[in-house]
């Protein structure tokens, strides 16, 4: 529950964070990475439910941030959970595969949308979100060698 709690508030306070301050994008695109693990994590616990997770949270986007924003971000989230969802593959690899595939795709669609694609934003979207899931999935593989050793 969680991990559902935070992904729709980061969600609408992303979108409105760009709403309100878009000349910090830069900032707010190194948070984005945060909000496609945590998109993953809801929809491990949930399944396709994550989907209902989504649409709330974009709706309380679109009355939070600039419908452009929110658009943006049901293209890319779309984008994100389908590449994760199609992803047979146990749960530490999934999040890697569908990050390695959909994070270049939503950062440009992203971006180019609201008018944000420049090479610091790029940079600092990619880096942010490859560091982040990078992390998740190196501790998703100690737990699961610590356990196996244990085991």
């Amino acid at each position: 529950m969680l991990f559902l709690i935070a992904y729709i508030a980061s969600v609408v306070l992303i979108n409105f964070a760009f709403s309100a301050a878009p000349h910090l994008d830069i900032i707010w695109s190194a948070w984005g990475g945060l909000v496609l693990i945590l998109r993953d994590m809801v929809q491990t616990r949930f399944g396709h439910g994550a989907i209902v997770a989504m649409i709330a949270a974009l709706l309380l986007s679109y009355f939070t941030s600039e419908p452009a924003i929110a658009t943006a971000f049901a293209i890319s989230e779309c984008i994100d959970w389908l590449v994760f969802s199609i992803t047979k593959r146990p749960l530490h690899d999934r999040l890697w595969i569908s990050s390695a595939l959909s994070i270049p795709l939503d950062t440009f669609i992203f971006f180019g949308l609201i008018g944000a694609l420049t090479p610091g934003v790029i940079l600092t979207a990619l880096g942010s979100k490859f560091a982040g899931v990078t992390c998740v999935w190196l501790a998703m593989v100690w737990r699961m060698r610590k356990a196996a050793l244990s085991g």
